[in-house]
């Protein structure tokens, strides 16, 4: 255990444990009650003046509904290798499990659909999705929507509510930065999206909704989408839990008889 302690400094555990816990704002006895371990000894973790053990970081993690990255992050900074894979998305493990979610996007047609990662890039869109992509970026290239909603010149013509879109989009992205810990993407991300929160704010308080739509100008009209967002939370690789399928649907009937007439043109 000594040993461990002298090729790791004895705070990076606890400090990284203390800013998981405080992320999902839960306090120490919470955490300990949900482990079923003392808040004794959960404070002598953060604090560094225990170790954990193995299982004790993963219980821990467990305990936190940590993103199996972050989990991996833990061990990590306990001193333990990593016990997550992460596959890279074009290796042939994962050819399989690309061709469902290719048919689950495809079918998703006439409506939009995009497969994202955990920074929100675009991996896969069906033709409707890369519609709404090129208007917003129409040289292509970008494949980040967090940067094509905060930094695309076309994006306030496009989207019609994009103070709504970005405040909520803020919002979302600023937990996701909390629970994923130092991630380099996110600290480039959300300081880009925090101006553009800045030069688009919103011009009054929006009460609460169930759900925020998009609301987009298109050469068909004013539509409106209601996202719907598939999370693959069985998965022990980190890859696949870090992705997501963004599937937009129609808000109203004008948008849903928009996009159905398209599929005759």
């Amino acid at each position: 255990m000594q040993d461990r302690a002298t090729m790791f400094e004895k705070s990076a555990f606890g400090a990284l444990l203390r800013q998981y816990r405080s992320a999902r704002r839960m306090s120490q006895l919470e955490l300990a009650l949900s482990c079923q371990v003392s808040a004794r000894h959960l404070s002598f973790l953060e604090s560094g003046r225990s170790l954990p053990s193995r299982d004790m970081v993963l219980q821990l993690g467990a305990g936190l509904l940590l993103p199996l990255s972050a989990r991996n992050a833990l061990l990590q900074s306990a001193g333990f290798a990593p016990v997550y894979p992460v596959s890279p998305l074009d290796s042939a493990a994962m050819l399989p499990f690309r061709a469902i979610l290719n048919e689950m996007i495809e079918r998703h047609s006439p409506f939009p659909a995009m497969l994202v990662d955990r920074h929100w890039t675009v991996h896969e869109a069906n033709v409707a999705a890369q519609m709404f992509l090129s208007t917003l970026v129409p040289e292509g290239g970008e494949t980040n929507l967090v940067r094509m909603l905060a930094c695309s010149p076309a994006a306030p013509r496009v989207i019609l509510n994009l103070p709504e879109v970005l405040a909520e989009l803020l919002s979302r992205l600023q937990l996701e930065a909390l629970e994923a810990g130092d991630d380099p993407q996110f600290r480039i991300l959300l300081p880009m999206l925090e101006d553009a929160c800045r030069q688009y704010p919103q011009r009054r308080a929006v009460g609460r909704r169930t759900v925020l739509p998009l609301v987009m100008s298109t050469p068909s009209g004013r539509l409106q989408f209601l996202t719907l967002i598939a999370h693959f939370g069985t998965s022990e690789d980190v890859t696949v839990r870090d992705l997501r399928l963004e599937l937009l649907f129609p808000a109203d009937e004008i948008t849903r008889e928009a996009l159905n007439s398209q599929v005759h043109v």
